[in-house]
């Protein structure tokens, strides 16, 4: 049954916390999964959170550590020992997880934690792993796998596995190296059951295996799982040397914070924040692209205050120009977010700047033929002056073949820059396409009353 956090539930276990019910409070975490208790830390009060977690046994509160969101984490790391969260909780994590949190914590906090690990392997494994960046695949691999060597037999190969069997999580496959430690290929597990314990692994084993390199960035990592529908995969170094492997978990964890990153930048939002963050760290991330915003519309102004003149002779103008801006701010955001979307499933990658642009233009006169003419129609019918029709509906076929030629450029040019094109989506190109739009419309308008066509 699925678990629902409610106001209720963790009054109730306010409650027992204020009455000190240890064996109560025990049961009821001891029965739930550590993404649950992760959720409920987070609703509950900083002393409550800290109280419950010290209660936890440190298989569980480890599990529980993983699963608490990056930025809630420091309150909790904060007000624990180092030696406590080293030896009783980091150290019960894979390698890859142990990094995760060092890494979304204070760095003099990690390095102190660090220094109290007690097995020196797994100390080495997660110093090592810190020094990667953690948007590769080496900084989210871990360093816990099954490698046999491709010399031994079966039976050497099943003593090992029995050895390593609890430091590995879900064991489908070993990987069969060379006495260099260089990726020959993989030994599914089932192979080593259904042969003889002295049939050699160089026998049985399978040649073919895809691996990435430990400087690949986590998208392109993401891209390759769900290409080939790989629930796990080898990281090597640039000598093909056996590094560690990705697991579908951790790359799930890369989609979902690329996801988030992308969906804020879209919104104009420019760092990570949370509903529950302070008003200062979401006001801080908000304002850089709505101050952006403020300029343009600024800019806007001045545009129309240099048409101020044909505006006031002309009256009508006004009242298309919030249609005319919305029309082309859409048509922009539109382009621009098949544009990010194609550059991130990867499916841009054998086309050309100059190609895409034209296919975006040829789909902008498509667009704007039919919507200038759905326009034209409707002011022929409600009697609008000629003018003013033919500059509306010319203005609004013009600015729709710029937004999208805009809309494809920026992004394109944004990530050849090695910028992520998402900041392209949005305010950026709303705002831009504000300014230009109503110079166009108006520029378009001046022409056509100035030759008289008036009705």
């Amino acid at each position: 049954m699925k678990f629902e956090l409610t106001k209720e539930y963790i009054q109730n276990l306010s409650t027992l916390i204020e009455t000190r019910d240890d064996e109560e409070l025990l049961d009821i975490f001891h029965s739930l999964h550590p993404a649950d208790i992760a959720d409920i830390l987070e609703e509950l009060s900083h002393e409550d959170a800290r109280y419950i977690f010290l209660q936890l046994s440190p298989e569980l509160a480890a599990k529980t550590l993983v699963e608490i969101e990056e930025d809630k984490i420091e309150r909790l790391i904060k007000v624990i020992p180092p030696n406590i969260i080293a030896t009783e909780l980091v150290e019960n994590m894979d390698s890859d997880d142990a990094v995760d949190i060092l890494q979304n914590i204070p760095k003099h906090i990690a390095y102190e934690i660090l220094q109290n690990f007690s097995n020196t392997q797994h100390q080495y494994d997660v110093a090592k792993l810190l020094n990667y960046d953690e948007d590769t695949a080496g900084g989210i691999m871990a360093t816990e796998l099954i490698r046999v060597n491709i010399n031994w037999d079966v039976q050497t190969c099943l003593h090992e596995i029995r050895r390593q069997h609890e430091e590995v999580e879900n064991i489908l496959l070993a990987y069969v190296v060379d006495d260099k430690n260089k990726l020959e290929g993989t030994l599914p597990i089932t192979k080593l059951i259904t042969n003889h314990e002295k049939v050699r692994v160089q026998d049985i084993f399978f040649k073919d295996v895809l691996s990435v390199q430990t400087f690949t960035p986590g998208e392109e990592v993401a891209l390759i799982m769900e290409k080939y529908d790989l629930f796990v995969l080898p990281v090597v170094d640039s000598f093909n040397h056996l590094k560690g492997r990705i697991t579908l978990d951790d790359i799930i964890d890369v989609v979902r914070e690329e996801s988030d990153k992308d969906y804020q930048l879209v919104s104009g939002i420019t760092q990570d924040i949370e509903a529950n963050d302070t008003i200062f760290r979401q006001s801080k991330a908000r304002l850089p692209w709505l101050f952006i915003g403020l300029i343009g519309g600024v800019l806007a102004s001045h545009v129309i205050g240099f048409f101020e003149g044909d505006i006031q002779k002309f009256t009508g103008l006004a009242l298309f120009l919030p249609l005319i801006v919305a029309m082309g701010g859409n048509v922009g955001v539109q382009s621009s977010s098949i544009i990010v979307q194609s550059i991130a499933n990867g499916s841009l990658k054998f086309e050309s700047i100059a190609h895409r642009t034209l296919k975006e233009l040829l789909g902008g006169l498509l667009i704007g033929a039919v919507c200038a003419s759905a326009l034209f129609g409707y002011n022929l019918l409600v009697g609008q002056h000629l003018a003013l029709t033919l500059s509306v509906s010319i203005a609004l076929f013009s600015i729709i073949i710029f937004a999208s030629a805009f809309g494809t450029l920026i992004p394109l040019i944004l990530h050849k820059m090695k910028i992520d094109p998402a900041i392209a989506t949005g305010p950026f190109i709303t705002t831009l396409n504000d300014v230009i739009g109503g110079l166009i419309y108006f520029s378009i308008a001046r022409l056509i009353f100035d030759m008289n066509i008036i009705l």
